[in-house]
């Protein structure tokens, strides 16, 4: 136990002098933030996941082998703007390789910036978001988290992806001690995946208490502040900021 807590401290107090620095507590909090979109998306504009294209693919099976509540259109929409979205965080994360303070800082204004207009547009709109809007929403959600996995995977935060945890819990439980393992790193990936939990649960929430557009209101929040420290932490060249080459 021991063991789990004082990895679960480095992770949300990491040495900024260390290789990582600020960055794994940063991909916890844009893991909070995959929760509350995942949750706005899934439980106001209808079974469709804008972050987690796993359950995507498998609704559009679902889809097409005739089940009932699984809206095609939806998910390819939301497939195919993920894609152009992790086109463009590759094309900002290629360009700034060799900082990833300004690899993360520009990503982040993209994806805040699309995360904004989909905030404007919902709040010039109604509940509940029906045809053109609904559609629009799922388009821009779904390309700003593009842009935000395409941004992580090129800092390659060990065990924080912010989206995909069947590998994190595997990992969690394939490598432990219990199986004569290297070590689950539980402190650490248990982290990730209650930060996506907590999301997930707040904006669940809120959308139960009548609040359909609290998630995302939250969302922006979140990432205005996970941009604000961006900037202000990748104004140097600490040892973090350098290009990751291994483990």
């Amino acid at each position: 136990m021991s063991a789990v807590l004082r990895e679960a401290r480095a992770t949300l107090l990491p040495d900024m002098a260390g290789a990582q620095g600020p960055l794994p507590p940063l991909m916890l909090v844009l893991t909070v933030l995959t929760g509350l979109v995942d949750a706005f998306s899934f439980l106001v504009l209808g079974r469709v996941f804008v972050a987690n294209m796993t359950g995507n693919v498998v609704f559009t099976g679902f889809a097409l082998a005739g089940s009932q509540g699984f809206p095609l259109l939806a998910s390819l929409l939301a497939f195919g703007s993920f894609v152009v979205g992790a086109l463009a965080g590759g094309a900002v994360a290629h360009r700034a390789r060799e900082h990833r303070g300004r690899l993360l800082r520009r990503a982040l204004l993209v994806e805040t910036a699309v995360v904004g207009v989909a905030v404007l547009l919902m709040l010039l709109s109604h509940a509940p978001y029906t045809g053109t809007v609904r559609l629009t929403l799922i388009a821009l959600l779904g390309l700003a988290l593009g842009v935000q996995n395409a941004a992580v995977r090129a800092l390659a935060v060990p065990d924080l992806t912010t989206t995909v945890l069947t590998r994190t819990l595997t990992g969690a439980v394939a490598d432990s001690r219990l199986v004569k393992g290297p070590g689950g790193r539980v402190g650490r990936r248990g982290l990730s995946v209650l930060a996506l939990l907590t999301g997930a649960v707040g904006g669940a929430l809120a959308v139960r208490g009548g609040h359909p557009a609290l998630p995302l209101l939250l969302a922006l929040a979140v990432l205005a502040g996970t941009c604000t420290a961006a900037f202000l932490l990748a104004r140097g060249d600490a040892p973090w900021t350098r290009p990751r080459t291994g483990g």
